[in-house]
């Protein structure tokens, strides 16, 4: 049960990062990425991975608690910080949905 419940994190994980880059809006959120970014959201999947369980109430504190360590850098403006927090709280269901799919397939197997 221990290795489903890693793995589903694993998946979640995953779709978080595959879902920006390359889900509806992946086009539009690779042209506009910057470093900082990128390395926040390594910074927030390294944080998924230490979870047991993804919920939506732990995906925004991860989400939050990353947030606060880029709120004091100068290359980071607050309201690009803020709109991509905004962006990335909004995609859970999304996330959710397809890293569930992913799940079931992989316990089929």
């Amino acid at each position: 049960m221990g290795k489903v419940i890693a793995a589903g994190v694993t998946v979640a994980a995953l779709t978080a990062a595959g879902y920006i880059l390359f889900g509806p809006d992946g086009k539009k959120n690779r042209r506009k990425i910057n470093s900082w970014a990128v390395k926040m959201k390594g910074d927030i999947i390294e944080k998924f991975e230490q979870v047991k369980e993804l919920t939506e109430p732990i995906y925004h504190s991860i989400v939050d608690e990353v947030a606060k360590k880029y709120e004091e850098r100068k290359e980071v403006s607050q309201e690009e910080l803020r709109e991509f927090v905004n962006d990335m709280k909004q995609q859970w269901k999304e996330m959710a949905r397809d890293a569930k799919k992913a799940t079931e397939k992989s316990v089929r197997k």
